[in-house]
């Protein structure tokens, strides 16, 4: 008897994917010369600040450096790498995130950046840190914070504090993800104080560096606190005397006060890697299931080559592909089962395995199809375009992932919803809402990658991030573009009224046209990969060779301590499969 369930639905399923006949040498060159830039973009931005030999011989490691010793080796997948979305000079917004394995337990790892003003809280920090909870909180696994925050950036206080995103939610999120039975552990190094000493405290279980400190404000402010509402030289005398004072007293809140008569601190470390090790015991204690309490299969690579996405997947636009090929390089063993194949033709459903661990999967098909739409006479379909039938699809697949408890996967590479009275009248509107309905109900983690295009509303109908409370983290690549439409589409939509008014009036038509290529290059300058980046349309650029290994680390992460659970042999999606290609399918 075999220790997997149900093996004639989940096991020795359909390969799929072309081999690569010929090797695009030059898609490979274009592909890889933005992979260098983002990189080059991402060194520098961890580079700004302070030395790492300068923290080093403080006696301090780096945000980085901690990040290293605490995870399990090579498993930490970045995320928010380059955002920054008020452009803060240092590139970042002073934290350091991504998931990571802990003593063989995914969670989600914050760190703040020593390098930068102490770890101050800047402009986009708050949007940050809350997109690290909320990933946490779907996963349903451990939030760590690596804490060594200096609190708010005075002269950026207006851009940190306020807002129903700004600087005080994450302690309000914290707060959730403990009553959600979401542990979130922290490690306190230096000097925490105001915002700092509030983000160190709200955490399920707190550890310190023997010189760490916590308090509700720090000496400065304390002395700051000056009755007048202004500084005179009597004041700035004080102030003088106070910041002398200041070198022989301890600062508030440090770990006499927190370890010995509060008890807030948990344990005091010596070293900066006792903190670590604390960290890590208190990660041991918390639950997880053994994974292959979930496993369908055994673990497998692709049996194709990751290294040919770069020839497969066009940096032109414009090139169709086969989508077959690309999911062929990303699941296990190449092997993928479709959900209602040939229905929909556009979209391709369906399951497939990551390390074992069954998903669903949901990609957009790139060509064109002959006599599609139905709702059309006559009409040529284009890939990537949603039309009735691929909708009505998502809807039900969506919906029996969800029944099934199977976390999904988004492929998209999309250039928008079918437009026009015919599309009205086969009701696209109100089957895109119904998919964000069908979504929002699914309650299951869903990981979402912008292959190529993310076009207006058929970006979020497919798992795109916009107030989508399912979507754990997005992530692109080089080739990706992400816009409402593309520059010419609006510069057409904007000024082509203009244009024929000019022609009819006999006036020079240049100035427009220079209008209309300038706002082109601006939609293409804002729609690069840095740009979505730091802008937050997406939580990382990541490498065509890395896809995988952020496909595993998100599997298995759903799969560590889920909220809920569906028995395989109680699953309907693998049967509904079955029964469409038996019974249905001609």
């Amino acid at each position: 008897m075999g220790e997997y369930s149900m093996p004639r639905y989940f096991q020795q399923l359909p390969q799929v994917g072309k081999p690569l006949n010929k090797e695009n040498a030059e898609n490979v060159q274009e592909i890889k010369a933005v992979e260098d830039q983002i990189h080059k973009l991402i060194k520098a931005a961890e580079a700004a600040g302070r030395s790492d030999e300068s923290l080093n011989a403080a006696g301090q490691l780096t945000a980085l450096q901690r990040i290293e010793k605490l995870v399990d080796k090579g498993t930490f997948r970045p995320l928010n790498s380059l955002f920054n979305p008020q452009g803060n000079s240092n590139g970042s917004t002073g934290i350091i995130k991504g998931l990571g394995r802990i003593d063989g337990k995914w969670a989600v790892i914050i760190a703040s950046d020593n390098k930068k003003l102490a770890g101050a809280w800047v402009p986009g920090q708050a949007e940050n840190l809350l997109r690290g909870s909320d990933t946490a909180k779907l996963l349903h696994i451990p939030l760590v914070y690596v804490l060594n925050c200096s609190g708010v950036k005075f002269d950026d206080q207006d851009k940190v504090y306020p807002n129903r995103r700004g600087g005080g939610t994450p302690f309000f999120r914290n707060a959730e993800l403990n009553q959600l039975g979401v542990p979130v552990i922290v490690g306190i190094y230096g000097t925490n104080p105001a915002g700092g000493g509030y983000h160190s405290i709200s955490p399920t279980v707190l550890v310190a560096h023997k010189d760490a400190n916590m308090a509700v404000g720090g000496a400065g402010i304390l002395g700051g606190m000056n009755p007048k509402g202004y500084i005179d030289d009597e004041g700035a005398q004080q102030i003088a005397d106070m910041v002398d004072k200041s070198k022989k007293v301890e600062p508030p809140g440090a770990v006499d006060i927190h370890y010995t008569e509060t008890g807030f601190f948990r344990e005091v470390y010596e070293t900066e890697e006792g903190v670590l090790n604390g960290i890590k015991k208190y990660i041991k204690m918390l639950p997880s299931y053994d994974i292959n309490f979930f496993r369908v299969d055994e673990p497998r690579l692709p049996a194709l080559s990751d290294q040919d996405l770069y020839s497969i997947v066009p940096m032109n636009q414009k090139r169709a592909y086969d989508i077959y090929s690309v999911i062929g390089r990303l699941f296990d063993n190449s092997e993928f089962k479709e959900y209602k194949q040939g229905y929909g033709p556009e979209m391709v459903t369906g399951i497939a395995k990551l390390n074992g661990l069954l998903v669903g999967v949901v990609a957009n098909v790139q060509g064109i199809f002959a006599n599609y739409p139905e709702y059309k006479q006559g009409s040529v379909g284009v890939g990537g375009k949603l039309y009735r039938q691929g909708l009505m699809k998502m809807n039900e697949f969506v919906t029996l992932c969800g029944r099934d408890r199977i976390p999904m996967v988004w492929i998209q590479d999309t250039t928008g919803i079918d437009v026009g009275n015919d599309a009205e009248k086969a009701e696209l509107l109100g089957l895109g809402q119904s998919l964000i309905y069908s979504i929002q109900q699914s309650h299951v983690p869903q990981f979402e990658i912008t292959l190529r295009k993310g076009t207006a509303a058929a970006h979020y109908v497919l798992g795109g991030p916009q107030g989508n409370d399912e979507n754990v983290f997005s992530i692109g690549t080089a080739t990706t573009e992400i816009y409402v439409m593309n520059g010419e589409t609006a510069a057409t939509a904007m000024y082509s009224r203009r244009l024929a008014k000019d022609r009819k009036a006999g006036n020079d038509l240049k100035p427009t046209i220079d209008k209309m290529n300038k706002l082109i290059q601006d939609f293409t300058d804002k729609s690069r990969p840095n740009h979505c980046a730091a802008s937050g349309m997406v939580d990382e650029i990541v490498d065509m060779t890395a896809l995988r290994g952020y496909l595993e680390a998100f599997a298995e992460a759903a799969y560590q301590n889920p909220t809920s659970i569906c028995p395989f042999h109680q699953m309907l999606l693998p049967r509904a499969i079955r029964e469409f290609d038996t019974f249905v399918k001609k």
